[in-house]
Order: structure tokens, then sequence, then C-alpha cells
């Protein structure tokens, strides 16, 4: 495979891409030995722009995992950095996948190559096919006491998430060494809670019990009691690490990256949902979603918005257009992001902090100029009844009612935890549906860093909504 050493490494990104129709050979000169290997590989894993690409690979009739950093001025330090950090674990009576050798490709990239670890998946993976509360605390519970023996070995995740742990049946191995720090005794207590917080994020606020009982294993391998100082500092690091996880998750969504892709297409600059619609067919979807939307379902067509429900490939969708209103309103939304940007990072937001709302698939904005002129929102569409319809429903008997608006002050106080003002609480923006209650229309959406003025907005918020 020969790729130019002087090719911008995000087009070689894309190059690999493109060339790679799976098998393909990767020549790789092993360091410091300088014998050649030839790799076959047949999939490609995970790709960062610009940055890595993971393949699927067989060496020597073995079946192995090649990572290639591609990185034109610090590939080299990361795969030094890679491969001294897989010594190091496996050195430390850690299981991570066998080192096998590293070395550099022909077109001047550094690859690292280790075992593939038969019939296993990560524990992302294995979490996402979860629905049973209790196997999912059993999941955690089984990475947790994995942790407290890394942390036991003076070892810490500065990357710290479920897709770093590789399960086979209850064997646990450690991915992403690179992102490890080594410490020469046992991780002490602050730095060990701070990362057990770090893993208990995947459990819901409203599962205490499971908290307690989560910490309560670390603490056995450790052989530390769980004191209630612990809980005080472990409740504190939950909180900040939640706080921190969302402003990771959110600066994610504005970019490329593995669950969502950008693109710059004429006058258009638009991020999507990889799940929703795929690169090739991003440019077409633009190009037509004016006559989409004229020929769908419209909801609402008014000065400031245009709704309408359709259905792109196979998705039930609904698509908010907001309309240029005028010089000045362009300039203002050019200034401070478009309404449409605006509801796609609050969409996001909810979600990472279980608040159901419709899925955000892709927002695109407009440019005339240097100014966005239209902007359009792409989402889920939610089947349910509107609030307001759901309380005068005669059909419906006084249990669910009672049921359904309890859930509905559960949104809201959730909503009320973290300082998020609605901006516009009224019985139509919440959808009952099968799951529960849904909050919809998010464009005057605020979230308030000072006590003071969140509690006057909310004020306004809950009267407007009674």
């Amino acid at each position: 495979m020969g790729i130019a050493r002087d090719v911008h490494p995000a087009k070689r990104d894309a190059i690999y891409e493109i060339m790679c129709e799976f098998p393909f050979q990767l020549i790789v000169k092993r360091v410091p030995e300088r014998q050649t290997e030839c790799l076959l590989c047949t999939g490609l894993l995970r790709i960062v722009p610009g940055r890595r690409q993971v393949y699927d690979a067989l060496w020597n009739q073995r079946n192995v995992i090649v990572k290639v950093f591609s990185h034109r001025l610090s590939s080299k330090r990361h795969l030094r950095r890679e491969w001294q950090s897989l010594i190091a674990v496996a050195g430390r009576d850690l299981r991570v996948p066998e080192p096998l050798f590293y070395g550099q490709t022909g077109d001047g990239a550094w690859a690292v190559v280790v075992e593939k670890i038969a019939e296993s998946s990560t524990a992302l993976e294995v979490f996402d096919k979860l629905q049973d509360p209790a196997e999912i605390l059993d999941l955690l519970i089984l990475i947790g006491r994995e942790l407290a023996c890394q942390h036991i070995r003076g070892v810490l995740q500065k990357d710290l998430h479920l897709g770093n742990f590789l399960l086979q049946d209850e064997k646990v191995f450690l991915l992403d060494a690179a992102q490890m720090k080594f410490f020469p005794g046992e991780i002490d207590k602050k730095k060990s809670i701070a990362q057990l917080a770090m893993l208990a994020a995947w459990v819901p606020d409203s599962r205490k019990e499971a908290m307690k009982k989560l910490c309560g294993q670390y603490f056995e391998v450790r052989g530390w009691r769980y004191e209630k100082s612990d809980e005080v500092l472990f409740y504190k690091q939950l909180a900040l690490h939640r706080k921190r996880a969302i402003k990771r998750g959110l600066k994610k969504s504005l970019r490329t990256s593995k669950r969502y892709f950008k693109i710059t297409y004429k006058q258009y600059t638009a991020v999507f949902d990889r799940d929703f619609c795929y690169e090739d067919q991003t440019c077409d979807f633009i190009e037509q979603l004016d006559r989409l939307m004229g020929a769908g379902s419209i909801l609402k067509n008014g000065k400031t918005c245009y709704v309408s429900r359709l259905t792109w490939n196979g998705n039930d969708i609904v698509v908010k257009r907001y309309n240029h209103k005028g010089l000045f309103h362009s300039l203002r939304h050019t200034i401070k992001g478009s309404r449409a940007r605006s509801c796609w990072i609050h969409g996001h937001r909810l979600g990472m902090l279980n608040i159901s709302t419709p899925k955000p698939l892709a927002y695109i904005e407009q440019r005339k100029g240097l100014l966005i002129w239209k902007s359009y929102l792409v989402t889920e569409y939610i089947q349910g009844q509107k609030l307001h319809d759901f309380l005068r429903d005669e059909r419906v008997n006084q249990e669910r009612r009672s049921s359904v608006m309890q859930q509905v002050k559960e949104l809201l106080d959730r909503l009320g935890k973290h300082h998020i003002i609605h901006g516009d609480l009224k019985h139509t923006n919440i959808l009952i549906t099968k799951n529960g209650p849904v909050l919809t229309d998010l464009d005057s959406v605020q979230v308030h860093k000072y006590n003071w003025t969140y509690r006057i907005k909310r004020a306004k918020d809950l009267a407007h909504f009674e």
C-alpha cells in the first residue's frame, strides 16, 4: 500500500478509507529487528481523523489488531507511548492484549500489532445490549473490581470509560494503554474515588442502592471501609465528572467523531449522526430537503419556522427549518450560533442527563457570504399525545393520569436539578408516550450558572406551565 509521506494526515485517512477495499496487505518493517512483516487487514475497526486507524488483521495465520498512527509530527511519539505502556501494564500482572511487535509502514506511518482476544466484546458493547438493571449493575461491579486491582498495582486510566475494557467471559482486559499513568505504589483514596465516580456515572441518579453496592464492592477489593466521608467525596466527584463528561460530549457532537461527522457542502455546513445518514448521502439529503419538507406532513408553517414530518431512509423524522427574518436577525444568529445548532446541543445535553427528548439526528446551516441565512434541525419523530390532550382524554383512568403527572413532576425536577430552564414550558411541549413524558421544542432552553438567575427564570417557567 503506497501512500505518499507528504500527504496531509487528515487527507491520508480519507485515502485509507477509499483505497482499503478489504482485505488488503499492509507491510510493516519491524523495529529494531528491521524484519519485514506482511499483514492482511480484513476490516476497519476505528478511525480518528488525522491520528490513527485500527484494523482487524491476520499475521502468520494469527488474528491480530493493528493500530496505525498517521499523524505527521507525533506518530512516532504516540507509537512509543503505546508500546511502552502495553509492556508496563503487562509487567504489573494486569490483562492486556499481548503486544507482538511494532514498526514503520511503507508510507511513513507507525504501527503497533497486538493479539486479538477471541470471542470478546468491549464493556460498552455489552452495556448497550443490556436492559435489566441487575445485569447492568453486575457488569459495572465486574469492571469496578478490576479497576480496584489496577489501582492496587499503581495503574490509573486517564481516559476511563467502558469502551476501554474488553470482556472475554469473566476476564477483563485493558485497552488504550497509552492513556494510563503509572505510580510506584497504590493509588491513593482521593484519586481512586474520583475514578470510581467515573464508572458510577453509568448508573442512573435514582438508583442509590446500586451506587452503594458498586462502591462497596470496590472498597472490599481495596480492603477499605466505606465511610460517610467517602460517600460525601464520592458524590461530589460524581457530580463533577458528569458535568465534565457533558461538556466533552457536547464538544464531540459538533465535530467529526466516532458517532458524528461534520461536512461542508456549497453554502451549507452540517453535522449528522452516523446512524441516521451515510456520508455519501448527505449532499443529496441537503439538496432535496426543502422539497422533502413540502411533500411531507406539515406540522407548522409560520414566519419564524416551518416544521414537517417525513420519511428518509426508513426513518420517521421531523425537520424544523428556521427561516430568514432579515439582516439583523441573521447577523445575531451568526454571532451567537443558529437556533438549529442550539437545539442540537440542548437535545444532546438532555439525552446525557436522561431527560427524554426527541433524538437529534442532524443540524444544517445555510450561509450567504459570512451570514447564517437559514438553519434546519432534524430529529426523530415521537408518537404521543400532548399533555394538554392527554389530561382531557376521557378514556384515561385516574390511576394512569396520576402516574403520568408524577412522571412529569420527576421530569421537571430533573431539569431543576441541573439548573435547566425550558423557556416555553407548556402542556403542548410535553408529549405523553408509552415510555413516559417527552420534552419537545428546545428553542428557548437555557442552562443557568447562578442560583439567583435560575430561581427567577424557573418561577416564570413553572407559572407559564401551570
